[in-house]
């Protein structure tokens, strides 16, 4: 609900001036989902408004994070913050960046799992995150271009982000890849979803230790990506892919030493 103390934060959009070429993912095609349920999931949550008691508590808690970050927790959520896979880039495999791209494309299963998780060891798994992270991208900017939220810093001067972002705000992409892996790695090797979902909850508080995400950014991601597993489910493709998958991975996890 709106507070009229507050009325002028309404006005506040996240600036056209500060569009990155990641709206471009409104054209792509997705990959296991279907054009309508990108639709409906994109509907399907919303924010508070700017100038909300809600939104204020948020920009308290982000200034209060401000304040107790340690150099330690700053290199590390500086680090998860630099992960990010780029589905055009494997489209070329002569990109300069094509193979550094499919090592962040694995970055949860070696984070989990160990080093030695690659997309040459398991290419099915590979092409099963591919098309996870194809959706991923479209469906996260689909929602950021659709309701345009300005960043957290957009409306409290005193916070001093690690970083600014060229997207707006709502919801979190980092967030949304953080548990769209962990959900699909967990059904890949169910005995490690404990762990996986552990990172996932590290990479949402990142973006909040960071400046550059409200927790009801984060907490959208979340739930887009647990509404994202329930449509794979009714994917005979996705099925498929995962059971590949899961095939390759206990065939070959017993190789890696």
């Amino acid at each position: 609900m709106s507070n009229v103390h507050r009325a002028w934060m309404d006005t506040v959009k996240y600036p056209p001036a500060e569009y990155g070429a990641s709206i471009v993912y409104l054209l792509v095609k997705p990959y296991y989902l279907s054009e309508n349920q990108v639709k409906t999931l994109s509907e399907s949550v919303t924010f508070p408004a700017n100038s909300s008691d809600q939104v204020r508590k948020e920009l308290d808690y982000l200034l209060e994070l401000q304040d107790k970050r340690t150099p330690e927790q700053i290199k590390r959520v500086e680090f998860l913050g630099d992960i990010g896979y780029w589905p055009p880039v494997n489209m070329v495999p002569s990109h300069l960046l094509y193979q550094e791209n499919l090592k962040e494309l694995f970055f949860e299963g070696r984070e989990v799992l160990g080093n030695e998780i690659d997309a040459g060891t398991f290419p099915k798994v590979s092409r099963l995150l591919q098309g996870v992270m194809q959706d991923m991208r479209i469906m996260e900017f689909t929602i950021k271009y659709k309701l345009l939220r300005p960043r957290p810093y957009h409306l409290e001067p005193r916070l001093k982000p690690l970083t600014t972002i060229n997207s707006p705000s709502f919801a979190s992409g980092h967030t949304l890849w953080a548990f769209v892996q962990a959900f699909t790695w967990s059904e890949i090797v169910p005995e490690k979803q404990t762990q996986f979902i552990a990172l996932a909850e590290e990479i949402r508080r990142s973006r909040e230790i960071m400046g550059i995400h409200y927790p009801s950014d984060n907490e959208a991601s979340r739930q887009v990506a647990y509404k994202m597993l329930q449509y794979y489910f009714q994917n005979p493709t996705f099925k498929n892919d995962l059971n590949e998958a899961i095939l390759e991975w206990q065939k070959q996890s017993g190789t890696i030493k």
